[in-house]
């Protein structure tokens, strides 16, 4: 399957499908197809892993892609601006990924709900609490808002992060929750109360933006007046 990932922080991955080649999205991913691209939509995997991924942030239906009479051309992008990155899957590699960061995979991917494997991340993770899990063989694309930032983390080296930035991480990285610190740096730091420590060895892909954050500075900018309300009334 050839892919290219096209823009700058508002990207879009465009594919070519080989008749016999398909590929699956979240619901409402697609950007644009060419005229011979089938789609069908289907819970992917049976109604228990439907409910796994509609537990893990993604829709309980995906849409599958197929070219039919020759190659086809799919495009898929994010809802918020930023990029997109492709995770190689060979069959034992296994990424968790934030929640709505999958985008679209090849068929022989698998997603399903990942927890996180610490207690204190279970408890207090935030967007950490419950994570998508891809396993299989193919390419995954995520989606994340800004930039990406990669580490290959060596055995036993640690970065902390906002749980917000926190985009992929593979299964070997040991994933915990830690405290900001004491409690003047909780109180006064700005920066939330827990961190997303991670452990090598493995890679993690990080994102410049937190959404949330985003959305939140958004409203804040967003006039509220009793002006803006309206009242109908029918005689």
């Amino acid at each position: 399957m050839k892919y290219k990932i096209l823009g700058d922080n508002l990207q879009v991955v465009l594919i070519e499908l080989s008749p016999g080649e398909k590929v699956y999205a979240e619901a409402g991913a697609l950007n644009h197809m060419s005229g011979n691209v089938r789609m069908n939509t289907k819970a992917k995997g049976g109604l228990g892993a439907s409910l796994r991924r509609a537990i893990s942030g993604e829709t309980f239906f995906v849409t599958e892609f197929s070219a039919e009479g020759g190659p086809g051309i799919i495009s898929f992008s994010g809802t918020a601006p930023g990029k997109i990155a492709v995770l190689e899957l060979d069959g034992i590699k296994e990424y968790l990924v934030q929640r709505g960061g999958f985008l679209a995979a090849e068929d022989g991917v698998e997603v399903t709900a990942g927890m996180a494997k610490k207690l204190g991340a279970a408890l207090f993770g935030g967007e950490g609490l419950i994570m998508e899990r891809v396993r299989g063989r193919g390419k995954v694309f995520v989606h994340a808002a800004g930039d990406f930032i990669e580490y290959d983390l060596a055995p036993d080296e640690v970065i902390k992060v906002d749980t917000g930035n926190l985009v992929a991480l593979e299964d070997s990285v040991d994933f915990d929750i830690q405290r900001v610190g004491g409690i003047k740096s909780i109180l006064f730091s700005g920066e939330g109360l827990f961190f997303a420590a991670l452990h090598g060895p493995g890679k993690a892909i990080l994102q410049s933006m937190n959404i949330s954050a985003l959305a939140r500075e958004i409203a804040r900018h967003i006039p509220q007046s009793e002006g803006s309300r309206f009242t109908f009334s029918w005689s």
